[in-house]
């Protein structure tokens, strides 16, 4: 795109400077405007849904892993409240043999001074034991709250994003059924809808729109165009993209205005944003942008291939407003257990 952007302005450039009445100044702006705003607009795209993808992917792992912490302190907390109940155990036997050996005559206790020295001792060791047991279960219980409400946590936002992603996957459908049944009429080997990559694409060839080598849209064309406006006009959160495509043959007939395929295609692209505008769509949701021969959907080998070549896409693209806001709130809530 870089590229393109560059040679079209270098085209520009060359024949403003060489024919300065062909080219009008203004012209030359608008185009140079229009392709810096499909870079940045694709660009855009591009990386909100690299970041929904990414930002799914993170928050699945840290769910999986907060479980699998959850499971490991469940298990820690169990086994600490056996160890205790056993010593509970021992503390309550030794407790009553300390008794007994209370109740034995002063003989008795003197002969087994020495036992219950003994059982003294143990006794307090397990009373030590004891405490740091309960210690180490308050400990692990504590976590273990801790680790319950960040996974509520994680769960909920994980709901929130796919409840946002399942929304903007309902609106693409939705778009894509909207503009297929404003097309119906059109619909065959020269017009098609489909989806790609989260977008509908509205793929128009050349014998729908123009005749060789022109930048005027045929009738026919015209009034696909105005069904696909009308359809647009009811979906005020849908960015439009017009990309123009040629094949590989040279340009024949180059002129001071249109020297290649690259100013073919851009002035294709302009010319149906255009139409789109005077439609209905506000000019600020739509950008042109050519593409020459540069990104063909078959081999330029054969007639019928170069044809499939020639054509025009419009992509439509819902805002993603709701998903971006979810994203950065996750990107500035701290992680779990930190």
């Amino acid at each position: 795109m870089k590229n393109s952007s560059t040679s079209l302005l270098a085209l520009a450039l060359t024949a403003a400077s060489l024919l300065p009445g062909c080219v009008p100044s203004k012209r030359y702006e608008d185009l140079k405007a229009r392709q810096a705003s499909t870079e940045q607009g694709k660009a855009d795209a591009e990386r909100q849904q690299r970041l929904a993808v990414a930002e799914l992917k993170k928050a699945t792992e840290e769910i999986n892993q907060l479980h699998l912490d959850n499971k490991r302190l469940t298990e820690d907390s169990t086994q600490t409240g056996n160890a205790l109940r056993r010593t509970r155990q021992l503390y309550s036997q030794l407790t009553d043999s300390y008794d007994k050996l209370l109740k034995n005559s002063d003989r008795e206790l003197a002969n087994k001074s020495s036992d219950y020295n003994k059982v003294a001792q143990d006794l307090a060791r397990r009373e030590a034991e004891l405490g740091e047991l309960d210690t180490s279960l308050k400990k692990n219980r504590a976590a273990m709250d801790k680790l319950n409400a960040d996974l509520q946590t994680r769960e909920a936002r994980l709901a929130e994003l796919e409840k946002a992603l399942a929304e903007k996957d309902k609106a693409v459908n939705d778009l894509r059924a909207s503009v297929a049944n404003a097309l119906r009429g059109f619909q065959g080997t020269d017009l098609q809808v489909k989806m790609k990559d989260g977008k509908v694409y509205v793929s128009l060839s050349e014998q729908l729109l123009f005749k060789t080598g022109s930048t005027k849209v045929d009738p026919k064309g015209q009034e696909a165009l105005k069904q696909l406006a009308v359809a647009l006009k009811a979906q005020p959160d849908v960015n439009v993209v017009v990309e123009g495509h040629t094949d590989n043959v040279p340009f024949s007939r180059p002129t001071a205005a249109m020297q290649d395929n690259w100013d073919l295609s851009v002035l294709r692209a302009t010319e149906i944003a255009r139409l789109l505008t005077t439609g209905g769509i506000p000019a600020a949701r739509v950008t042109a942008s050519g593409r020459s021969q540069y990104v063909p959907v078959a081999a330029n080998d054969t007639p019928a291939n170069k044809a499939l070549n020639r054509r025009t896409e419009i992509i439509l693209t819902p805002k993603l407003n709701e998903l971006l806001k979810i994203l950065d709130s996750n990107s500035t809530t701290p992680a779990a257990g930190k």
